[in-house]
């Protein structure tokens, strides 16, 4: 059997436990969960659905940490293991020279991702609503805010770590105002990180009898991984149950030349709330994946997600095997 193509850097040092004794499932949960507690700054009401990425010798994240306010905020953190983190008291706050897209109201649901010199940050940024915020920074010191990227209303709007068809492309969920009960992935590229057009449908909430969990709505996660079988992109759903809204995440294959085309897509979950810090806090029953963390040799990945709005947690797994299961148990 040829070994799977994985895209990205070596990182063997990555944060990592090997799958538990007797241990079924194609993903497990780190043994420190919640990794983060919801008061590391003294000023955290919550600190959860943050980006990592690898940086200099360790990691480095932007982070949200909504603060005693109740006001959504964004920090920069640092780590050098990836798990113990140092995250800035200070809020991040954006270089911009537009005024009126610089003003600051709120920020929500990071992703970080490198691209050729750089690394783009997205936000759901505060602009009349919710929209795609964007700002690139090379040392997570300095942030330089770009025009956002939609209109409102908008949310998880996630770059892939390389240009498509010669642009920019990011995946997002157009959405409302409020806690928005539809949601549909979709495509868009850009020449210029400014301009975006080449809208493109992706995936729908899946029905209700087909697979329950991802029958209301959908969102892309973390930054998408490029393989040899096609971009693995991790990705939330909600199912609107008697007791209100559950946030679990799967996992689908997008095609390589033309991402806007699923190949696979799960059935089932992969990560639901299931363990205390997932099913109590200040939203309950949420497992929301933001970020990953992966070492192509040995098909090591280290999904980070937010657990009941309140903490965040981390799951482990094997790139190749969450491969063969997407495919095995796909929907398409």
């Amino acid at each position: 059997m040829t070994k799977l193509t994985i895209s990205g850097n070596p990182l063997p040092n990555m944060p990592w436990e090997e799958r538990p004794e007797g241990e079924k499932n194609v993903m497990w949960r780190c043994s420190k969960n919640p990794i983060i507690p919801r008061d590391l700054l003294p000023t955290s009401n919550s600190i959860f659905n943050s980006a990592v990425v690898p940086f200099g010798e360790g990691y480095a994240g932007v982070f949200r940490c909504d603060d005693t306010n109740r006001r959504m905020v964004l920090h920069v953190g640092f780590s050098k293991n990836g798990t113990d983190w140092d995250i800035n008291e200070e809020p991040l706050r954006f270089e911009c020279d537009n005024a009126e897209i610089g003003r600051w109201v709120y920020g929500y649901d990071p992703r970080v991702c490198f691209i050729e010199d750089r690394y783009y940050v997205t936000w759901c940024n505060g602009y009349y609503g919710p929209t795609i915020g964007i700002a690139w920074t090379k040392d997570f010191k300095t942030f330089h805010q770009l025009e956002n990227a939609f209109l409102p209303y908008n949310r998880n709007g996630v770059l892939f770590p390389k240009k498509i068809n010669g642009n920019f492309a990011m995946l997002s969920r157009p959405s409302d105002t409020g806690h928005t009960p539809f949601g549909d992935i979709f495509y868009s590229e850009s020449p210029d990180m400014e301009f975006w057009g080449r809208h493109r449908h992706v995936m729908s909430p899946a029905a209700f009898e087909v697979s329950a969990w991802q029958c209301m709505k959908i969102g892309a996660g973390p930054v998408p991984i490029e393989t040899g079988e096609g971009w693995l992109l991790f990705y939330h759903g909600v199912l609107r149950s008697c007791n209100g809204y559950v946030y679990s995440f799967g996992s689908a294959l997008l095609d390589l030349e033309q991402p806007w085309k699923p190949i696979y897509r799960s059935g089932p979950y992969l990560i639901s709330p299931q363990k205390q810090y997932e099913l109590t806090g200040d939203v309950p029953n949420v497992c929301f994946p933001c970020a990953e963390v992966h070492d192509p040799e040995s098909g090591r990945i280290a999904v980070y997600y937010g657990c009941a709005d309140t903490v965040t947690g981390l799951a482990f797994g094997y790139i190749p095997e969450i491969i063969e299961w997407t495919k095995k148990n796909s929907i398409i």
